[in-house]
């Protein structure tokens, strides 16, 4: 079973500058939860119980967020607000995190290289933070488990887009096994359209065996000057199988303005506290556009 996950979370999230300044792009809250909460949720109610999360400069609030804070915990109980005590509480015993620190921002490839001693021997989980992967039922990165079970090999979630957009991801060249999974043949990174393999796109959700770090190790910087992730995966791919995963559920995009404010619409209205109210409100609004 599959225990350990990485959430590379060191990017400098310069589209969302100023914020970003002084604030991690994973600590930018979806109603009232920073997305890289909803990110660690999703991991532990997959079955992972431990979680090395690379981080860098500017971004010790993340630390802090699943860290124990004595004095607000204090000053709830004083209150009598004992409801969201325990919501405080919960955040500091979902896993068993761990924390190191990219000493320069030289690409997700290399970020993943930094859990190499964390992760052993062992396969593991890669959700990247700042992206949430929703779900009606089982857990994204559970579903990917599901597969590694099955076929023993690294898998990747997968998602369909538009023909246009496909040259802003990586695109799986595969073979279809069943409705949902694929067996991959490649990995072609940003694609331009007429060269495209198909319109499955990598949805920020892996599973890998341990030898990609052979691959990410000897990895040459790629495109902008980078060590890539997908680069690594086209080593691995030709050394034993490797799978992706239609997924069942969405992905929200936050790593953009519109993104985000989307994201958090649609939040708000699933929120048990706010939703109705903003049902309410967003009907009268949209009457005045």
């Amino acid at each position: 079973m599959i225990k350990k996950a990485v959430i590379p979370a060191a990017g400098y999230g310069t589209r969302f500058l100023p914020l970003t300044k002084s604030q991690p792009k994973e600590m930018i809250p979806i109603v009232d939860t920073p997305v890289i909460q909803y990110v660690v949720e999703e991991a532990v109610s997959s079955g992972i119980t431990d979680i090395l999360m690379i981080i860098g400069k500017g971004k010790r609030a993340i630390e802090e967020h699943f860290d124990r804070n004595a004095i607000l915990e204090e000053s709830l109980r004083e209150k009598q607000k004992y409801e969201m005590l325990e919501k405080i509480q919960n955040i500091s015993k979902l896993a068993n995190i761990h924390f190191v620190w990219q000493k320069e921002m030289n690409g997700l490839g290399d970020a993943i290289r930094y859990a190499k001693y964390h992760v052993g021997k062992e396969p593991f989980a890669v959700l990247l933070g700042d992206t949430l992967v929703q779900s009606n039922g089982t857990p994204v990165t559970k579903q990917l488990i599901d597969v590694y079970e099955k076929y023993q090999g690294s898998v990747v979630a997968l998602e369909e887009v538009d023909p246009d957009l496909v040259h802003k991801y990586g695109v799986i060249d595969g073979v279809k096994l069943d409705e949902k999974t694929y067996q991959a043949k490649d990995w072609v990174e940003k694609p331009a359209k007429e060269e495209r393999p198909s319109e499955l796109v990598i949805a920020s959700r892996y599973i890998f065996t341990p030898q990609i770090f052979e691959f990410l190790d000897t990895a040459k910087p790629g495109k902008n000057d980078e060590i890539q992730l997908t680069d690594a995966m086209r080593e691995l791919v030709k050394t034993q199988n490797m799978y992706g995963l239609k997924f069942e559920g969405k992905r929200y995009d936050i790593g953009n303005k519109l993104g985000f404010l989307k994201t958090n619409l649609i939040y708000g209205l699933e929120d048990k506290e706010i939703g109705e109210s903003m049902k309410l409100w967003l009907k009268e609004f949209v009457k005045t556009i």
